[in-house]
């Protein structure tokens, strides 16, 4: 057989390869119970569709912390036994859930605890020398919100995924802070990645609060300050006064700030 025809045949076999693996997976779902630490292509498929529920994983295929932490917190909004264990009968209930389209509701994730903010006068916001955000006495109270809500994780480090899974988490993202920010204002329900904050809210500046957002990161200036992930680097602080240019970023806006 000629070299030429063998290649071809031998690209065909790749190329049908992945569906025939991914099916296999999507069907052996649900013939045995998962849990901790167990790993496999139906744990990759698990972890798949509780992502699609609203709780975002990394599909690896390891059962570890993160993925209990999502199951957990599965089957405390469904009802039912609480104990982080997918059993054949809950992971074909999650996958009918998925399909019918349920998704996470706000109330499975704990609001962020209420504090208050330090005001200043104007309409700009200042950083005071604890590194903390100060508001501006005229700001809406769902401004004020953000910036309270910034000043308690402003100093807490990088971390992928951070926010994304829970709102109190040991570190945020970039989306995952502006996410945390603006659920703690009432105006977002679910943690967005930059890609969504790319189409969220109005398009253009706001008067007191714009996002900015690309593919690969995400940003917001609140009351004339920048919160950003990238500032840690500077001082520690996710506040800095300094902007950036907004080339390359779309440009929008929570409606009526």
């Amino acid at each position: 057989m000629p070299r030429r025809r063998l290649l071809a045949l031998a690209v065909s076999a790749m190329c049908v390869a992945v569906p025939i693996s991914e099916a296999s997976a999507k069907r052996s779902f649900g013939s045995r119970a998962l849990e901790r630490p167990m790993r496999g292509a139906d744990v990759r498929v698990l972890q798949g569709l509780l992502s699609a529920w609203g709780t975002p994983l990394t599909a690896d295929g390891q059962f570890g912390r993160q993925t209990r932490r999502a199951v957990r917190r599965w089957e405390r909004t469904v009802g039912g036994r609480v104990d982080g264990r997918v059993s054949p009968r809950e992971a074909r209930a999650l996958q009918l859930a998925v399909e019918r389209g349920d998704r996470m509701p706000a109330s499975a994730l704990p609001a962020p605890p209420t504090v208050e903010v330090p005001e200043g006068s104007g309409e700009q916001a200042a950083i005071g020398p604890d590194g903390l955000a100060i508001a501006p006495a005229s700001a809406p109270a769902a401004v004020k919100a953000m910036i309270a809500a910034g000043n308690r994780i402003h100093d807490k480090p990088y971390k992928y995924g951070g926010g994304h899974g829970r709102w109190n988490d040991s570190g945020y993202d970039c989306s995952g802070s502006m996410s945390y920010v603006l659920h703690a204002a009432g105006l977002l329900d679910r943690a967005l990645d930059s890609t969504g904050f790319m189409r969220w809210g109005a398009a253009g500046k706001g008067q007191w609060v714009t996002n900015y957002a690309n593919p690969g990161h995400s940003y917001m200036v609140i009351a004339g300050l920048r919160f950003d992930t990238s500032g840690r680097s500077g001082d520690g602080s996710r506040w800095d006064t300094a902007m950036k240019s907004p080339r390359d970023y779309a440009v929008r806006h929570p409606a009526g700030l």
